[in-house]
């Protein structure tokens, strides 16, 4: 019940009190929830994320519900406001399916012409999209119809973008700081892709003929806010199209670890900043193969215990919190829990060595800009160079660099970014 007062804006007391007959520690789905102080509207409402390249226009055509409905129940006053990641408010007839065919008029190309090539009534689209006319239609107005197959997912074509990107898909929205986010886009012939996400630049690879996929992390230190999302096009004839709007990035609302004491020397800014350094350009170039298939899988035995997780904000000898832990702790949990530290996925090691605060580390290129990482080892067991596989032995767990205790520190680098590792253990990317 607390979410869905965030949801849509008010204050749980007066959630509960309009649902008196509910138990709010026993709801299900599709449990029907009465949603007080909206003036105006009767029957269903439900919420949805706006995509990326979502306008208020396709969401209403889509959604067959009037701009100004809109406007009003989600308190919109500008376009600005409508970023990536918004919770958007919609009412909902009994039984109405959205719209999922989007068709987008070329430039230089009319109404009828677009309904010929996608199969569709002209006068269909004019009535549904609520046009003047057949000629009432702009180069690249987002028009929709009703799907004729089964798949009623929604469509991820995009209105008012520019018509070098046909699909456009951007997902999770809104983002959260340490998660993997995967920007996938269906291109006209010849296209090429770049773009950025906050500050990085995005590195797009192909999936199939005409699709591209980026991955790319997100900070988990980034304030959270509305952050810039670019993409941009160069078309075979050396013209040039971009796009950008907003995205929300959320808090991942991680906690704060107790207070650790360590060896001095392992925080000192002239040896940390360095180190730091170095793993960050080493994680940075972007393979172009793609090395591993699937989910990533343990880099410990399955008898394992997790000592500390991802993005707990971290302090040392009494100093503030001002770091976080980028990624997972395996420790020893047993007498009998082997030391072992295997690949989680097919890979090329890029390094080895014995580091200050990490102790001894391997860092393997998994291709696509994603890397993974293994501090604090006893013994390394592979060199640079080597291709490992899926279940390969590469270490032993150890207690070298900055430690409290023997364990295995396991990193998850995405496009430059440390992102949560066990979303590469319960996901598959991309």
């Amino acid at each position: 019940m607390y979410s869905i007062a965030v949801d849509f804006g008010i204050s749980l007391d007066n959630l509960l009190a309009a649902n008196p007959m509910t138990d709010p520690n026993n709801i299900a789905i599709g449990d029907q929830i009465v949603i007080p102080g909206l003036q105006g509207i009767s029957g269903f409402v439900v919420t949805q994320n706006v995509g990326y390249g979502d306008s208020l226009r396709s969401l209403s055509r889509r959604a067959q519900v009037s701009e100004s409905v809109l406007r009003k129940l989600n308190h919109i006053t500008s376009p600005f406001e409508l970023f990536a990641g918004f919770k958007l408010i919609l009412p909902q007839k009994e039984n109405f399916v959205p719209l999922t065919h989007g068709v987008v008029l070329a430039p230089g190309e009319s109404l009828l012409e677009a309904a010929v090539r996608e199969n569709r009534d002209p006068w269909a689209l004019v009535q549904t999209n609520e046009l003047g006319g057949r000629w009432d239609g702009a180069p690249g107005d987002l028009l929709f119809s009703a799907s004729e197959s089964t798949d009623t997912s929604p469509s991820t074509v995009k209105g008012g973008m520019p018509s070098a990107f046909i699909d456009v898909s951007v997902a999770p929205l809104p983002m959260t700081q340490g998660t993997t986010n995967i920007i996938k886009v269906k291109t006209h012939p010849g296209v090429t892709l770049n773009g950025t996400l906050v500050d990085m630049p995005l590195h797009f690879f192909p999936s199939s003929e005409n699709n591209y996929v980026a991955l790319q992390g997100v900070f988990a230190m980034l304030e959270p806010g509305l952050y810039p999302l670019k993409l941009e096009a160069s078309l075979p004839d050396g013209r040039k199209q971009s796009f950008e709007q907003r995205v929300q990035i959320q808090s991942g609302y991680y906690p704060d670890d107790p207070m650790l004491s360590v060896d001095p020397e392992t925080i000192d800014p002239a040896i940390t900043l360095p180190e730091n350094q170095q793993i960050a350009t080493i994680a940075s170039p972007a393979t172009p193969a793609k090395l591993w298939q699937g989910m990533f899988q343990l880099p410990v035995a399955e008898d394992y215990c997790t000592k500390s997780r991802f993005g707990s904000r971290r302090a040392y000898n009494g100093g503030t919190y001002d770091s976080f832990h980028g990624g997972l702790d395996f420790g020893v949990c047993s007498a009998i829990h082997p030391f072992d530290i295997y690949a989680p996925a097919d890979g090329v090691v890029v390094f080895t060595g014995q580091l200050t605060v990490r102790g001894n580390a391997t860092i393997i290129d998994h291709g696509w800009g994603v890397y993974t990482g293994y501090w604090h080892q006893e013994e390394i067991l592979v060199n640079v160079g080597d291709h490992v596989t899926t279940g390969q032995l590469i270490g032993k767990i150890g207690k070298t660099g900055r430690v409290t205790g023997p364990h295995l520190h396991w990193e998850v680098w995405v496009n430059g970014i440390q992102v949560n590792p066990a979303e590469w253990l319960n996901n598959t990317y991309p």
